[in-house]
């Protein structure tokens, strides 16, 4: 189990690394996304990976730590509000230049003349 999600750890954090080294918004904004869905699952796995555990400290052998759930689910409204806000900021960046291009060279105006 913990190869598992180790495994899927690392692939998500790879494809966004590589989509974020993309040079247009959407790809970028696609590859930090992915990163949030790693470091959530990460997050998520540091908890302990149980299975029918109760979420608190009693007498039982094996338990879940309720802290890492609880910052999950923080994690994925705030990433949730920000990619809304990129998608946004580049929506307007694309209506405003017509092209989705990171870097862009900044071209000077001629003269008229």
């Amino acid at each position: 189990m913990e190869l598992l999600v180790a495994s899927a750890i690392g692939i998500l954090t790879s494809a966004g690394l590589y989509l974020v080294l993309r040079l247009r918004t959407f790809p970028v904004i696609m590859g930090i996304s992915l990163l949030t869905y790693s470091v959530n699952v990460f997050l998520f796995a540091s908890g302990r990976l149980t299975v029918g555990g109760p979420p608190i400290l009693s007498d039982a052998d094996i338990y879940t730590d309720p802290l890492p759930q609880a910052l999950v689910l923080t994690a994925i409204v705030i990433s949730f509000g920000m990619t809304a806000v990129a998608v946004m900021l580049a929506l307007g960046s694309y209506l405003g230049a017509d092209d989705d291009h990171i870097d862009d060279p900044v071209q000077e105006p001629e003269d008229a003349a």
